[in-house]
């Protein structure tokens, strides 16, 4: 009699995410989610992390700041925008783990700090700059997490041509 092979496969299904984990590890394609105001779940991304592509993800209309010919950086609208495997709720976890600068605290300073990062062909992070800061140690903080968030990333296209691009990201620090 040969022996049976049974892969320990399971289901997870969260707010944000739902697929197949098999040895503790995503498999085939998971859905991601976010909710609109009225409190709908709207799928924003379809991954198969068993193939390593994207499947499906939400139109994005806005434009980017991509290198569209070799030393050209322009704004232009993306046939497919950068996205984090996991969505923004999976990008958020990283900015949650902002810590309030205590010189920013004790001034009371709060707003908004944009680090802007270029997502390369391959879907690797470099490149990080404050594009709009407040100060009191608050540019430093949101730059060292920035640099925590891992290269995951689905390269932006102009048609099928993966392309460079130039993405901001906002923290925002605000006293409770």
């Amino acid at each position: 009699m040969l022996p049976i092979l049974v892969l320990a496969q399971r289901q997870r299904t969260t707010k944000w995410e739902s697929g197949t984990l098999e040895k503790n590890q995503k498999v085939g394609v998971w859905e991601y989610y976010s909710y609109a105001a009225n409190g709908e779940q709207i799928v924003t991304q379809k991954y198969d992390h068993t193939a390593g592509k994207l499947v499906y993800c939400r139109p994005d209309d806005k434009e980017y700041l991509a290198e569209t010919e070799p030393g050209k950086w322009t704004n232009t609208p993306l046939t497919q925008a950068p996205w984090f495997i996991g969505g923004h709720e999976a990008l958020a976890a990283y900015i949650a783990k902002l810590k309030y600068p205590a010189q920013a605290e004790s001034r009371e300073v709060q707003g908004r700090v944009v680090v802007g990062f270029v997502i390369d062909t391959l879907g690797q992070v470099s490149d990080h700059k404050i594009m709009r800061g407040i100060g009191s140690g608050c540019d430093e903080e949101a730059l060292r997490v920035c640099r925590t968030v891992p290269g995951n990333w689905v390269p932006g296209r102009i048609g099928s041509r993966a392309v460079p691009v130039r993405y901001e990201l906002p923290f925002t620090f605000r006293l409770h």
